[in-house]
């Protein structure tokens, strides 16, 4: 990753998590330091009627969208000037000595079991990718199974998933490099720790193995160099990749050629596939397929169950019953159980019902159990029912936090990951029938959680809807209107901001510092309609929720401007954009990190097609409306005084373009 540095009319050091100098105060480093600057060479565009003039289109890189020798230079210009400001902060060595502590706290996954098997990642402090380890019995001594460590001298090759067979002796993996994302799967037979021949290059993911372990399901890139080239794909071991079968494909053609497209997982038995195609960011179809008939017959028949509807479904299979999570006619989600052999939606059986308190996040199995996962007011609570839908009682969690649960079909055994803002990353190993809890692993921090507290609030936004908001601060502080505050958002995609440890943020704790989160309409807290009231035209709601956060913090005497950064990234930097161009006057300090800014442009780079149902696209007359109203590039004001910022970028990121980000710079 390269940093870029904007200046829009002064800037401020900001550091990850944190705007802080010696003393917390929000200072402007000296300008003895010549500012790069760039050189506009405007494009015009026409776009329904609109004359849109683009002042540093060349910072896109080629025709490509690859980067050019002039960009490289800028960005190399851009890095040094950024670097000369950072490294002179007073304070910084102390900060980075303390910041280095932190970052090397070790950490470890929930594991996978498979029979007397346990197979998980963990990552010492200076390690710089997570291995892959197995224990026999969950109390068995640990054994390194793949370290990408010792494959690579760079430290730049990270394995991203895991799937074992059935029985543990054999783990499909999937390994890229230098964070492209671009999976290529490998397979491990565990006992001998020898790879076998197998490499199937394209982005793979979704490995399903098939229950004699003589194959899997698996979902690839046809072309890695084209997001829209989704394939459902079956594998048998030995064979080379070319003759695997090919089972569904992303469509060609239509609004839907360019979602995320097909996703495919298999039933325990191997006899059902159940076969998902993404229509938007927030609405698939589903259908099941006999795949024992396909093996017989090549027969692929696809069943309808959920087709054509604006609802997300998804589900276990057990025999030829389908658990099935949907938000179809429940906004807050519901459970139904399908019959596989007659899934017709008038056949379907509601047993758990939606909720109007709680929002339905996820549904696991186990041994004649059904978990459910839900967020009440942004924090999580897991539910047990039998498999009608009778309820068992909760799984007790050790607190107000976020929390996940690993389950097989096969067990009642399973492992609850648990934290909040403070309280590490834990795992417990449970007995979901008796909730029986024993700590499993924890990882060694060297900070005191019990040093800070948490609260939650609820304000108002712009047009009255209470918007909820956690607050994080060092136990005892004064809350005198002078606190220096760091505002962390991202609101979209259905993705909740929920509470999460960060042991990188306790100096900016034991220092005085203020960190908020609130929950933004686009996220998931509060269910489908909390989602599309944050999307495509309703977009500027989640600015104003932001922006009212600020406010609030301000009235209520936990800050001033002068003492209020802010920080998102990706979607979040998009959030953090469009706050300092439309209130440049509210922040001291900006962190937008990877972000999108161009938003007349963005849907034509990377796989950024996909985004279109959440944001619209400026082909569409009506989304180019919006659009260039809030589009924060478009937005800039010469005369305006705007905050300090910090942006970053990825030169190798497949989601985000850095043009974004050097556009911005430029500006």
């Amino acid at each position: 990753m390269r940093t870029l540095r904007v200046s829009l009319q002064h800037w401020i050091a900001a550091l990850m998590m944190g705007c802080m100098t010696a003393g917390l105060c929000l200072a402007h480093p000296g300008h003895d330091h010549p500012v790069p600057r760039t050189a506009p060479n405007p494009v015009n565009d026409t776009l329904h009627g609109q004359t849109i003039t683009d002042e540093y289109r060349w910072l896109e890189g080629d025709e490509t969208g690859k980067m050019t020798d002039a960009v490289s230079a800028w960005t190399d210009a851009q890095n040094e000037y950024t670097r000369h400001n950072l490294d002179n902060l007073p304070g910084r060595e102390k900060l980075e000595a303390r910041l280095t502590e932190l970052m090397e706290v070790p950490a470890i996954g929930s594991p996978r079991m498979r029979g007397n098997r346990y197979f998980y990642f963990e990552r010492s402090g200076r390690q710089n990718q997570a291995v892959v380890k197995m224990r026999l019995g969950h109390d068995g001594e640990p054994r390194v199974l793949l370290d990408p460590n010792e494959l690579s001298e760079d430290g730049l090759l990270t394995i991203s998933w895991i799937s074992p067979s059935h029985d543990g002796s054999l783990l499909a993996f999937g390994m890229y490099r230098a964070g492209d994302e671009n999976s290529t799967c490998y397979v491990l037979d565990v006992d001998r720790g020898v790879w076998l021949a197998e490499e199937i290059p394209g982005k793979v993911g979704g490995v399903n193995w098939l229950p004699d372990g003589r194959g899997f399901l698996y979902r690839r890139l046809a072309d890695p160099a084209n997001p829209y080239s989704g394939q459902i794909k079956l594998h048998t071991l030995g064979t080379h990749h070319r003759q695997d079968a090919l089972l569904f494909e992303q469509y060609k053609e239509g609004p839907l050629a360019t979602t995320w497209g097909p996703n495919a997982s298999l039933s325990r038995d191997g006899r059902w596939l159940l076969l998902a195609y993404w229509t938007s960011t927030k609405d698939n179809d589903l259908w099941a397929v006999d795949l024992d008939r396909y093996r017989r017959t090549g027969e692929f028949i696809r069943q309808e169950i959920v087709v054509g509807e604006q609802a997300a479904s998804s589900g276990t299979i057990l025999g030829d019953t389908l658990f099935m999570e949907t938000n179809l006619d429940a906004p807050n989600g519901r459970v139904v159980k399908v019959d596989l052999t007659n899934p017709s939606i008038e056949q379907w059986r509601e047993i758990i019902p939606q909720r109007d308190d709680m929002v339905l996040r996820d549904l696991s199995v186990a041994r004649g159990i059904l978990v459910a996962t839900y967020l009440h007011n942004a924090s999580t609570r897991i539910e047990k029912f039998d498999y009608e839908g009778n309820p068992l009682g909760p799984v007790e969690l050790p607190g107000i936090g976020s929390a996940g649960i690993a389950v097989e079909e096969d067990r009642t055994e399973g492992f609850l990951s648990f934290s909040s803002f403070n309280m590490p990353s834990t795992i417990y190993r449970v007995d979901i029938a008796t909730n029986e809890r024993t700590l499993w692993a924890r990882p060694d921090v060297p900070v005191d959680p019990d040093t800070v507290e948490v609260k939650q609030v609820w304000y108002p936004s712009k047009d009255g809807t209470k918007i909820s908001m956690f607050i994080v601060h060092r136990k005892g502080i004064s809350l005198s209107g002078d606190n220096p505050t760091i505002l962390y958002g991202y609101g979209g995609f259905n993705i909740s901001m929920t509470p999460s440890f960060s042991a990188t943020l306790f100096p900016w704790f034991e220092a005085g510092g203020v960190y908020a989160v609130p929950n933004l309409r686009g996220g998931g807290e509060y269910g489908k309609a909390w989602h599309e009231a944050g999307i495509l035209g309703n977009k500027q709601n989640v600015f104003d929720d932001f922006i009212a956060a600020a406010q609030w913090l301000v009235e209520n005497g936990y800050t001033n401007r002068r003492k209020l950064g802010i920080a998102g990234g990706s979607n979040g930097g998009l959030l953090t954009g469009a706050a300092i161009t439309q209130r440049p006057d509210l922040f001291e300090a900006a962190i937008i990190g990877v972000p999108l800014l161009d938003m007349l442009r963005y849907h034509q780079f990377l796989m950024a097609r996909y985004w279109v149902p959440e944001y619209g696209s400026a082909e569409n007359p009506s989304d180019f409306e919006y659009l260039l109203k809030y589009s924060p590039y478009h937005k800039i004001n010469p005369g305006a005084r705007y905050p300090a910022v910090l942006l970053t970028a990825g030169e190798n990121d497949t989601r985000v373009h850095p043009l974004h980000a050097r556009k911005m710079a430029a500006s």
